[in-house]
């Protein structure tokens, strides 16, 4: 699950395949995507995954890192 999300946000969010993102890499508060990019997200997790995130769950703060990112949709299966 880690490194489909991984593919996902370098390829689709970030929009460089190239680039290397670690496991507790700040991807809002870092820089490397904004914040209406949550939403985008969201919309994969659920088709990929099965796991719904109501819009006051895409914070900065639940979803700042791949690791944070994995925990909340394992917490939610």
């Amino acid at each position: 699950m880690k490194d489909q999300l991984r593919q996902y946000i370098v390829n689709h969010m970030i929009h460089d395949a190239s680039y290397k993102l670690k496991d507790d890499e700040a991807l809002i508060t870092g820089g490397l995507v904004d914040s209406f990019s949550l939403v985008e997200l969201a919309v994969y997790i659920e088709q990929e995954f099965g796991v719904h995130f109501d819009d006051p769950e895409l914070t900065a703060e639940n979803m700042d890192t791949l690791n944070k990112i994995v925990s909340n949709i394992e917490a939610k299966q």
